[in-house]
């Protein structure tokens, strides 16, 4: 295990973001006291002692708490090898490929999607997303990940024929309807569709169990990811109702109780038809039970909620962050 987090040290090292380092580097040296040089080799001590990343030293705030509580955080080593556990390699891939996805999962869709390959063939298709009420059209990478290179266009920009090509020339696999949130939502933020987080869990008797949930609220983006800065809360799980502040993964901003754009109350908002997007969760999560614990994204529309994605390496910032604590406990009991 040690010879592994060792590996993983290297992997972090290779991928740092040395700029937002040195950023967090000086927002902790000013709270802590604690020079810099000592809290980046606290950071690299964590790594190999509880199995987290270099920036999750920060993002967690190890700086701040005691090495009792700080056992109690799930990083990204460690969630590797759970989410490995729980969604094999062999049985992962209808999750990673949003074409697989799309294919398997289309009864819990609300919007229309199509592949590369399907339009090709069928040009009624091609016409059918173009003429969708929204105006607008979304394209996606099969393998696109937090949110990165989504592109939205308007259908007016496009013909049937112009449609194909566009998605050849710039290497898009995927065309989707743009989908119109719920009104509720749309006062909330408007510059994204802003998503419903829903993490599910099999039991030992593949039962679906909560593991919690999240509202991903846009902040001046065309997409509501937490690593593309914008926040995240709490949802109750029973009411639907959230019940903390915004939080963001940038440790050097505050968190926020009304959204800084539109001023709506984050705590307290009630998210529509919850009782239904919980529902939609618990049967998406038993459709493929290969695949034990997933994250899916879920908009709300005026008609009801309809699934965007599952990720199998859903994200332990999104789980943590919002209810600040770690929670590394509830995943003990499944493996």
């Amino acid at each position: 295990m040690k010879i592994n987090r060792l590996i993983y040290l290297l992997y972090y090292l290779k991928i740092l973001d040395w700029k937002k380092l040195w950023k967090f580097l000086n927002y902790s040296t000013d709270f802590s006291g604690k020079n810099k040089l000592s809290l980046f080799l606290d950071s690299v001590t964590s790594v190999i002692k509880y199995n987290i990343s270099i920036m999750e030293y920060f993002q967690f705030q190890y700086f701040k708490i005691d090495y009792i509580d700080r056992k109690n955080w799930a990083g990204t080593g460690y969630m590797y090898e759970y989410q490995l556990r729980m969604n094999p390699k062999s049985e992962r891939q209808i999750l990673d490929d949003k074409t697989l996805f799309y294919k398997n999962y289309n009864e819990f869709f609300l919007h229309k999607v199509a592949d590369l390959k399907t339009l090709k063939s069928n040009q009624k298709l091609c016409q059918e997303l173009l003429a969708n009420s929204s105006g607008k059209i979304v394209f996606k990478f099969a393998k696109g990940k937090c949110g990165k290179g989504v592109l939205i266009r308007p259908v007016k920009d496009f013909t049937s024929d112009s449609l194909v090509h566009f998605m050849e020339k710039e290497g898009y696999d995927l065309a989707e309807e743009f989908l119109i949130q719920h009104p509720d939502l749309q006062k909330l933020s408007p510059s994204a569709v802003n998503t419903v987080r829903i993490f599910t869990q099999l039991n030992e008797r593949n039962e679906v169990e909560l593991l919690g949930c999240r509202l991903r609220i846009s902040v001046n983006s065309h997409v509501d990811n937490l690593a593309a800065g914008n926040i995240a809360a709490p949802i109750d799980e029973s009411t639907g109702v959230v019940t903390g502040p915004g939080v963001y993964s940038d440790i050097t901003k505050p968190d926020e109780y009304y959204h800084p754009n539109t001023g709506v109350s984050i705590i307290g908002f009630q998210i529509p038809f919850w009782k239904e997007t919980v529902e939609l969760a618990k049967k998406a999560a038993l459709k493929h039970p290969q695949n034990r614990s997933i994250g899916w994204d879920i908009v709300i529309t005026q008609n009801g909620p309809g699934l965007i994605e599952g990720n199998h390496d859903w994200c332990k910032l999104l789980w943590q962050l919002p209810v600040k604590k770690g929670m590394k406990e509830i995943l003990e009991k499944y493996v």
